[in-house]
């Protein structure tokens, strides 16, 4: 199992020194040496390389004259670039970004037209809604009404699946992130109201048979991750309007899995699964945690709160994986701390994501060039490659307002 993942040597905890102190002692190995700047010192190296990272990126991934794009989606395509270069934009207010976003975006609206996948991160709502948000910071209200239009002729058949990645719950993050970012009603809560009823009458009717509340199956599996399973569809929910039974539901399903886990803290990546192996947002415990603490941010119970705290030390002692990517790599791992620490105020959760932030920035590239560690199957984009690290470097410029990208809201 052990090969997974690098082993985490660093101290717990460490609180920052004060910046005379640092100054003062001997010279360590580079990787030390970043915990001992202050915050705004280390944030702003790490801004730089995101910056620089970006710029690669947009190299490999964007070559938009005149071709067509192959790859619209978020997850690993061009939508992936788009959404990083409108990151960039939100911390450094570059217009440069934002005018790249559009372009790319036009592209991706060009490419999935006629398209039948309906999620944010792998289909077409997330082209139009994210076109819709950037038209709005362009001041583009003329684009931003036809991203909207085009998001409300999307379609969802009667074979759609449930999950996050490509079914109902993928389509129903992204009117979450439209409401969100251009206002309250821009999709309607009745449009959400039947979205919601079809998740959660398939999620009884499966679970019939069983202990949970509610259950769904994805080819063949009944997960319980953030990508295709319970994690994932259950946040969606508590992202929307529920009603006194239903959320009676999506605790009780949550209360199922922290049952259920493995006595180490980490979640099966499946009902019945016996492999405590994965440590991955989209498998095991880093996926569920961020559910859970949308739980107890929600629902304000403190068993949420604690087993996402538990879920936690899973992901320090066995999240530095092998892996650079946030969908099972370090940097959808470093998530789980921000959130941590977004929610508790506790210094000790920042400290950690800044240990895995560090660890990407000093030696994720020489890693991956080494062969030691993947640098994914699409190494510059979002969710399996370095996009995501970037993404997430960029969000340690101000760790409040981090976000796992295309999950919380």
């Amino acid at each position: 199992m052990a090969d997974r993942f690098f082993p985490n040597e660093m101290p717990d905890f460490l609180a920052e020194p004060p910046p005379d102190a640092a100054a003062s002692e001997s010279p360590k190995d580079s990787l030390t040496n970043l915990f001992h700047l202050p915050y705004r010192t280390l944030s702003d190296i790490l801004k730089s390389s995101a910056l620089d990272l970006k710029e690669t990126v947009v190299r490999q991934t964007c070559s938009l004259g005149g071709k067509r794009v192959e790859d619209y989606s978020l997850y690993t395509g061009a939508l992936g670039t788009a959404f990083l270069a409108f990151k960039a934009y939100q911390v450094t207010k570059n217009e440069s970004d934002l005018k790249l976003c559009s372009e790319i975006v036009k592209a991706c609206d060009s490419a999935s037209t006629g398209s039948r996948r309906v999620s944010f991160i792998c289909g077409r709502a997330g082209v139009c809604a994210l076109g819709a948000v950037v038209a709005k910071h362009n001041g583009d209200k003329m684009l931003l009404d036809r991203y909207i239009s085009k998001f409300k002729e999307i379609k969802l058949s009667s074979d759609l699946p449930n999950e996050l990645l490509y079914g109902r719950a993928g389509f129903l993050w992204a009117c979450s992130f439209l409401n969100k970012h251009i206002g309250n009603g821009t999709i309607s809560t009745t449009r959400m109201r039947s979205v919601v009823d079809e998740i959660i009458k398939a999620g009884r009717q499966l679970a019939k048979k069983g202990r949970s509340s509610l259950m769904y199956e994805w080819h063949g599996k009944k997960y319980w991750g953030a990508a295709h399973g319970l994690a994932g569809i259950m946040y969606v929910l508590m992202s929307t309007e529920l009603k006194p039974d239903e959320v009676e539901d999506v605790k009780g399903t949550l209360r199922y899995m922290i049952k259920n886990r493995f006595p180490s803290g980490n979640f099966p990546s499946s009902e019945g699964s016996e492999s405590d192996r994965l440590v991955h947002w989209c498998h095991g415990a880093p996926g569920v945690a961020l559910t859970l603490l949308r739980a107890a941010e929600v629902f304000g119970d403190q068993e949420f709160l604690q087993a996402a705290i538990d879920a936690g030390e899973v992901v320090w002692n066995r999240g530095l994986l092998k892996r650079v990517g946030i969908c099972h790599g370090i940097s959808g791992n470093t998530y789980v701390f921000l959130s941590l620490y977004r929610l508790t105020g506790k210094v000790e959760y920042l400290y950690r994501a800044k240990v895995f932030a560090c660890f990407l920035h000093d030696r994720a590239l020489r890693l991956i060039s080494e062969g030691t560690m993947h640098g994914g199957d699409r190494p510059y984009s979002l969710f399996e490659g370095v996009g995501g690290m970037a993404h997430l470097l960029l969000d340690m410029t101000e760790p409040c307002e981090a976000r796992f990208p295309a999950y919380e809201l």
